[in-house]
């Protein structure tokens, strides 16, 4: 289920819950259900794949969340994280992989313990949680993107590239979403092909499901498509 369908559904819960709170004449418990479920709302258009906005919820280039962000999506992002954090401990999953030497693909580093050895270098490819600050912002390459959704072919030749600057330089990379199954498994794929580790991001994602279970979409495939076509005619300009 898409992140616009369960904000959605959410919405709408906190809405009738706030209307039948109203009509019980507990006006003032009826706010912060209102509130929810105004917040809610502007994140289901936002994340709506037909919209796409995720620069609404203001995280930075440092992987941080401007006070005004806070203050209006407070209930989200706390949302947001609570549910990355119950679900890691309910998983019977390793927090990360190393798909191949130097280059991991994982899920929302909140301890210190979920980072792969070697001081990594990380991309992020969430939109809704924050760098935690063990992570060096000098070492930090934001890709912000909807649960469920794909980067931009921009975002994903963007991150292709440092990372293999990265790597160049001795350094491993660490791609991480909040589960490390859909959004940073996309951008792995054209690191692997960046790399010349895999001839095409087909090639490139039965390297990774030997090594982690994913879930990319036919979003991320189609756009894993949209940016090997790019690139091929890149390569043909030159």
């Amino acid at each position: 289920m898409g992140i616009s369908k369960v904000t959605g559904i959410s919405a709408t819960a906190f809405l009738v819950t706030s209307v039948g709170l109203y009509q019980l004449g507990m006006r003032i418990i009826v706010l912060p259900f209102l509130a929810t479920s105004i917040v809610a709302s502007v994140v289901t258009v936002a994340s709506h794949d037909a919209i796409n906005l995720p620069w609404i919820l203001g995280k930075n280039s440092v992987g941080r969340f401007p006070l005004w962000s806070v203050i209006l999506f407070g209930p989200f992002l706390t949302l947001a994280r609570t549910y990355a954090m119950v679900k890691r401990y309910m998983r019977k999953e390793s927090v990360y992989d190393k798909i191949v030497d130097g280059l991991y693909l994982g899920g929302w580093p909140f301890l210190l313990k979920h980072l792969p050895p070697g001081n990594p270098s990380v991309i992020d490819c969430t939109c809704e949680l924050p760098r935690i600050s063990f992570v060096p912002a000098d070492e930090y390459l934001c890709l912000a993107t909807w649960d469920t959704r794909a980067p931009t072919p921009y975002q994903i030749e963007k991150a292709a590239r440092w990372a293999c600057g990265k790597r160049s330089e001795g350094k491993p990379v660490y791609v991480h979403c909040a589960f490390g199954h859909g959004r940073s498994a996309c951008v792995v794929c054209a690191i692997l092909v960046a790399l010349g580790i895999a001839e095409n991001w087909k090639e490139a994602e039965n390297i990774i499901r030997e090594r982690r279970k994913i879930k990319m979409n036919a979003l991320h495939r189609k756009t894993l498509e949209e940016w090997s076509k790019q690139r091929d005619s890149q390569k043909k300009a030159k």
